[in-house]
């Protein structure tokens, strides 16, 4: 397209199942990994591919009113958390967990941030993903955007030659790619149910069912319900610039 009709939004590529291969997928929170991508994951899962989940932020400030728990109860808010994670991954079929931990609700700084590329970085030489998931860069909440700009710089650190895609939670992106997922979308449902923490004051199924539901727009006529990506991109230039000189591994 040319002039103003460069402006038109184009339309996504729609899939009845993801592209095959092993998964390496990032959520900020316990619950982000249901909402942005579960029954895409699920679907991986059905036909065979291997997924990692790795949950990045503790969790500690997910309590009624959002203030960070402290001493003990944030030790059992955090223990709470991963249970829930890993009772919601069951109904999915995604059973590879791992939890980093970090201290959530703060933008990093540049160490900080070249620290977790690295770390990203090292999980994906090791596991060597065909797609790596991880919420898209535009997201408003902080540690949402903050993990997007992570993950694209450790996967430009690695040499990174697969796909990568971010997901939607907070702030709806512009799809290039729409995963059919009206087949099993109650499992969603339950799955995110198990987040009990979370839903008790949030009905976030009533949420993220309305934006999966706008996202059948593209599908085949009959389907109820899409999970929206894009592709995470390189990293910023001012990122890009904490990583300068060294050379990735495998490109």
């Amino acid at each position: 397209m040319k002039g103003a009709e460069a402006e038109r939004s184009p339309l996504p590529r729609v899939l009845l199942a993801p592209e095959p291969g092993p998964v390496l997928a990032f959520a900020p929170h316990p619950d982000d990994d249901v909402l942005g991508a579960g029954l895409t994951l699920r679907l991986h899962r059905l036909q065979g591919d291997p997924v990692r989940m790795i949950v990045v932020y503790d969790g500690a400030l997910g309590r009624l009113g959002g203030t960070r728990a402290e001493g003990e109860e944030r030790e059992a808010l955090v223990r709470l958390r991963r249970e829930e994670s890993l009772a919601g991954g069951r109904i999915l079929g995604v059973l590879d967990y791992e939890f980093w931990n970090y201290p959530e609700g703060h933008l990093p700084g540049p160490a900080d941030l070249t620290a977790a590329a690295e770390r990203v970085a090292e999980v994906v030489r090791r596991d060597a993903p065909a797609t790596v998931y991880a919420p898209w860069v535009g997201e408003q909440h902080v540690d949402h955007h903050a993990l997007g700009r992570a993950v694209r710089l450790g996967l430009a650190l690695a040499g990174f030659r697969g796909t990568a895609l971010g997901y939607e939670v907070w702030s709806p992106l512009q799809p290039t790619l729409v995963v059919d997922v009206s087949a099993a979308y109650e499992e969603k449902a339950r799955a995110l149910a198990a987040h009990r923490s979370q839903t008790v004051d949030t009905d976030l199924v009533h949420m993220v069912r309305g934006l999966n539901a706008h996202r059948s727009l593209y599908l085949p006529k009959g389907s109820r319900y899409g999970e929206a990506f894009a592709p995470l991109g390189a990293p910023h230039p001012d990122d890009a610039a904490l990583i300068a000189g060294r050379a990735p591994a495998g490109g």
